[in-house]
């Protein structure tokens, strides 16, 4: 909470002077013996204060998070009568600095340590590169889960910007932004989870997990044994990157600009097509199970793939390319992006598709007869020839070609 009620109490008893309070804001939990306690939500409240112009009173326990807001001035106090000696000039206190500050991030689980699955590593390139979403289908074992874990260390640096909104919400939610800064969140919530730990709710709205996966990725592990209702309400953060969480009193907007990443099995026992013939799952039980995914959910998913099971080896050694490697890829292709729209390719509007992703007459007619042999929405069609943008950036051509195309088409199923 910001403790003004004091400051009051003291500049009518000429305490403190009044004009000593014009430009600084102050943020903590005042305890009666007059310590200052450390509280939640400091980041946010920094960047207000830079944004004001006014210097920031914190506890001493919240000032480098506070000094996360570069160019803001920072006092940290550990008790009041700190803060009353410094506006009066008794003692005045040092701006805080945080030189010595040393951010501890955990590396990212590396895509040499995934043996074999080609394809499966082709589509983390694409969703990487153009911030697509993916969803795996597979049996059990077959690294979904580990692919997954992947993409994070494929994609792009946060910005500062993006950096400080991951921090802020972080900080907002109760954990500790310094623990992972400046890292993409990824957050992998139980399939389990209520609506409102997946969006964000409560009597008093708070962030869900899509909001903390904010600039990140969220990955949906077991994606049919969510509740269809939870499911369903990811359909507008999707499209609109924001979430808006209404109450009697309140209505509260989160963002939610996240990267979905989602697993499933292709039955309820998850052996579907399985050689040895373990499936016994009856064509009832698997269409319940399927239908427990909508078609307007499945239609925000750019890409689609089918994880078969590679031949078992215990050869640990790393194959194949590093995540490095693939982050340079991706990062020069995100350049071409951000030079040419201004943003991922998965995130053009109607306009951006029309300006940036022409195709040649006779393409045109080749994937509108594709769209209806494969009877795919207006929605897939458009995602999928933002996929194809993804292919030309990736190859470093400036047009869409027919082979592109054809490979984008490769990762839409067919509706039923």
């Amino acid at each position: 909470m910001i403790w003004r009620s004091p400051w009051a109490f003291f500049a009518a008893d000429a305490q403190v002077p009044l004009a000593g309070l014009a430009d600084i804001e102050c943020l903590g939990e005042l305890a009666l013996s007059g310590k200052l306690r450390p509280v939640q939500g400091v980041l946010p409240a920094a960047l207000a204060a830079r944004e004001a112009g006014r210097a920031l009173v914190v506890p001493r326990e919240n000032a480098e998070e506070a000094s996360l807001a570069g160019g803001l001035l920072v006092y940290a106090v550990g008790h009041l009568l700190e803060l009353v000696a410094h506006l009066n000039g008794q003692v005045p206190l040092p701006p805080f600095s945080a030189n010595g500050l040393v951010l501890q991030n955990r590396p990212y689980p590396d895509l040499s340590e995934v043996q074999g699955q080609v394809a499966a590593k082709r589509a983390l390139l694409l969703a990487a590169a153009g911030a697509h979403n993916l969803l795996f289908t597979g049996p059990p074992g077959t690294g979904k889960t580990l692919l997954a874990s992947r993409l994070p260390g494929l994609l792009p640096p946060l910005d500062e910007h993006e950096a400080l909104e991951v921090a802020a919400i972080q900080s907002v939610s109760g954990q500790a932004p310094l623990n992972s800064w400046p890292q993409r969140p990824f957050r992998h919530p139980h399939h389990s989870a209520s609506g409102p730990a997946l969006v964000g709710g409560s009597s008093r709205p708070q962030p869900g997990e899509i909001t903390l996966a904010h600039h990140g990725v969220l990955f949906l592990d077991e994606l049919p044994e969510f509740e269809r209702r939870v499911l369903e309400v990811l359909r507008e953060p999707l499209e609109s990157g924001e979430i808006v969480i209404a109450r009697a009193r309140d209505k509260v907007r989160f963002p939610a600009r996240f990267q979905l990443v989602a697993a499933m099995n292709p039955c309820p026992c998850g052996y579907l097509g399985d050689p040895t013939g373990r499936c016994r799952c009856s064509t009832e039980q698997i269409q319940r199970y399927r239908n427990k995914l909508s078609g307007p959910l499945l239609d925000r998913i750019d890409l689609h793939l089918t994880v078969a099971r590679e031949t078992t080896t215990l050869d640990n050694r790393p194959s194949g390319e590093t995540s490095a490697d693939v982050a340079m890829r991706v990062a020069t292709a995100r350049e071409v992006q951000q030079r040419r729209q201004g943003c991922a390719n998965a995130f053009l509007d109607l306009e951006g598709l029309r300006r940036h992703c022409p195709l040649q007459a006779a393409d045109q007619a080749w994937l509108e007869s594709a769209c209806e042999r494969l009877s795919l929405s207006l929605r897939a069609a458009h995602r999928l020839l933002k996929v194809a943008r993804t292919l030309a950036d990736l190859e470093g051509t400036g047009s869409i070609a027919r082979a592109h195309l054809a490979e984008a088409l490769q990762y839409r199923p067919a509706s039923p």
